[in-house]
């Protein structure tokens, strides 16, 4: 009499599909090493080697190396009581300040003309193609461009907008709304807001056309009115969509560089923190106390991401 052979245990559905997991997993984690290697060399060691220096005294221009100071570039104060650390200078915290105001300005009001064109344009609308071309343009120019363009337009002598201003009373002869620093960074919002509202405009579009046309169908068939379906239905579906195009741009704000110098350089009342780093940096040529600088920037944003992620929730899926 033969001895049946043991039969060979059969997977289970749930064990081969947690192997199947582990394999794909295992895949993609090979798959992302070569990124992660080129992401390490391209922003990982410029990162470090910022925090590296802003720990230091180094002039690229006289000195042959860096010489250690420890926290001197972020607080120092001199025997006589002078504070020379970049958290003790004024010109410091007025570049914060003119960032915030310009973020706060600039994001409010590029949200909601962005959230109005978006739903004009995801509106049933004859001509909703060729509006949606004509609303990409001013994104479309390159900010070197856009922003010589406004100087221009603001120049106060042949610009426009000073033209304008100086017939309805705003301005005086010979003045500008640029050359005037209570409306100067006014003027730099309004050129963001023109160049950078049909982006908003696009993302919230993104999000309007993932809402079901049935929900609206249903809304009509119970007689809600357009405000209502807006406030009740349209708002609380987009509101994933609307808070990362917030974070998107308001980390873009909090970084702005390139339109306020083309337009306005180095002028103390419009100054951001990005440009008074690169003042540091390469005007002045201090590598130390610019990457002291470059790092409370890169800190704050942290900061206000983490915050923004976690309190609003923010998902990026």
């Amino acid at each position: 009499m033969t001895t049946p052979l043991p039969s060979r245990p059969t997977a289970t559905p749930a064990r081969t599909g947690r192997g199947l997991q582990a394999n794909r997993t295992r895949v993609a984690l090979l798959l992302l090493v070569p990124m992660l290697v080129v992401l390490a060399a391209v922003a990982g060691y410029p990162l470090l080697r910022t925090i590296y220096l802003s720990f230091t005294e180094y002039n690229i221009l006289t000195d042959p190396a860096p010489k250690w100071i420890g926290l001197g570039n972020y607080w120092f104060t001199t025997e006589d009581g002078v504070g020379l650390g970049v958290l003790q200078i004024p010109e410091w915290w007025q570049s914060v300040w003119n960032t915030v105001k310009f973020t706060v300005g600039s994001v409010l009001l590029e949200t909601v003309l962005g959230l109005a064109f978006a739903l004009i344009i995801n509106s049933k609308i004859r001509g909703r193609g060729l509006l949606r071309t004509a609303i990409l343009v001013p994104w479309a120019i390159p900010t070197v461009v856009s922003a010589q363009m406004w100087n221009w337009m603001y120049n106060d002598s042949f610009g426009i907008i000073s033209d304008w201003g100086r017939r309805l009373g705003f301005l005086e002869a010979g003045q500008s709304f640029l050359s005037n620093p209570d409306t100067a960074l006014a003027a730099l919002v309004a050129v963001d807001v023109w160049k950078t509202t049909p982006f908003m405009a696009l993302l919230l579009l993104a999000g309007l056309q993932t809402i079901p046309g049935d929900m609206y169908e249903a809304a009509d068939v119970d007689g809600a009115s357009p405000w209502t379906q807006f406030w009740r239905l349209t708002l609380p579906l987009l509101t994933p969509a609307l808070l990362v195009a917030l974070i998107f741009r308001t980390l873009d704000a909090l970084r702005v560089f390139d339109m306020p110098f083309i337009v306005k350089g180095n002028a103390p009342e419009t100054i951001t923190m990005s440009i008074y780093a690169r003042q540091e940096l390469i005007l002045n040529s201090q590598f130390g106390f610019g990457s002291a600088i470059s790092v409370l920037i890169f800190l704050i944003i942290m900061v206000f991401t983490a915050i923004y992620v976690t309190s609003l929730r923010v998902k990026f899926d």
